[in-house]
């Protein structure tokens, strides 16, 4: 299935408690701001940051961005509250921790909907899913069909290398079958989804190949943690120049091809079919939006 051209190629979390770092993200380079309710703040500032966030949304100012909520687990003391406040928040969407099963979905829908948000796609409240534990990666396939609201997944690799026992590792080879779950179930769904942070802020060449890492494997974006690793994220989930050219290429000599009855054509001496072609289309209207989110702003 196809997912949307829409960028999301940096999404940033922003701890809902720090009322500055919600005014500094309506000017940073983001695609998407992940408002935290969770693990970045302090149980004593739960209820100060559900409210800070919510007043945020409600005033506005984020642009182009995609805001979305991360709630505290529907186990928690305040997962309940935070998602009713973020089912009438005005947000993009809303994050739900710690995912593990397709019930745990459905139940989220069904509070989201009992609270006043709209119900699947296109015009209800899109619901993400954090997938961070060994459970979760076992159940990605049954998770990612759970509901017609769900729009993404988020992967939570520091969560799910504590649980494994795993070390980070350069390549990440000891989450890359959970990644690779992830990616199967959010494509064969018509998910997005976004890969996992890096946690060393100084580690400049780490987090540069860490972003090629999830384009090469086929992320939408990646999950950071400081403004300071947008720069790189954005870099490495748009297409280069020379994609692009290839990729306009590629159409151009398809259609061209088409038109003189050929199924296949030759770009660069390699064998063009339909399949290429999509991929291609799909390069030029990220591209398109990326540009357009670019000028508003």
């Amino acid at each position: 299935m196809a997912t949307t051209a829409r960028p999301r190629r940096s999404a940033l979390y922003m701890p809902g408690s720090n009322a500055r770092a919600l005014e500094k993200a309506k000017g940073l380079e983001a695609d998407v701001l992940i408002l935290d309710l969770e693990d970045a703040v302090a149980p004593d500032a739960k209820d100060l940051a559900r409210d800070q966030v919510q007043a945020a949304v409600a005033a506005g100012g984020f642009g182009r961005r995609e805001v979305l909520i991360r709630v505290n687990g529907l186990d928690t003391p305040w997962g309940h509250a935070d998602l009713a406040a973020a089912a009438r928040s005005g947000a993009h969407g809303v994050l739900i921790p710690k995912v593990e099963s397709a019930e745990a979905v459905r139940q989220a829908d069904r509070l989201l909907a009992a609270h006043g948000a709209a119900p699947g796609t296109p015009n209800g409240l899109p619901l993400w899913v954090m997938m961070e534990t060994a459970l979760g990666m076992l159940n990605a396939k049954e998770i990612a069909s759970a509901s017609p609201r769900l729009a993404g997944l988020v992967l939570g690799t520091s969560d799910l290398a504590k649980e494994l026992h795993a070390h980070h590792t350069p390549l990440r080879l000891p989450v890359i079958t959970a990644l690779g779950l992830c990616l199967l179930a959010a494509r064969a769904h018509g998910l997005a989804i976004l890969d996992g942070v890096h946690l060393d802020l100084d580690d400049d060449a780490g987090l540069e190949a860490s972003c090629r890492q999830g384009v090469e494997l086929g992320f939408d974006g990646k999950t950071l943690i400081h403004p300071k690793q947008l720069a790189a994220a954005n870099a490495a989930f748009a297409p280069d120049a020379a994609s692009l050219d290839r990729a306009r290429r590629i159409i151009a000599a398809h259609a061209e091809a088409m038109a003189q009855g050929k199924a296949v054509v030759l770009v660069d001496g390699r064998l063009v079919e339909a399949l290429h072609v999509a991929e291609a289309h799909r390069l030029v209207a990220l591209a398109a939006s990326i540009g357009a989110a670019a000028i508003s702003g």
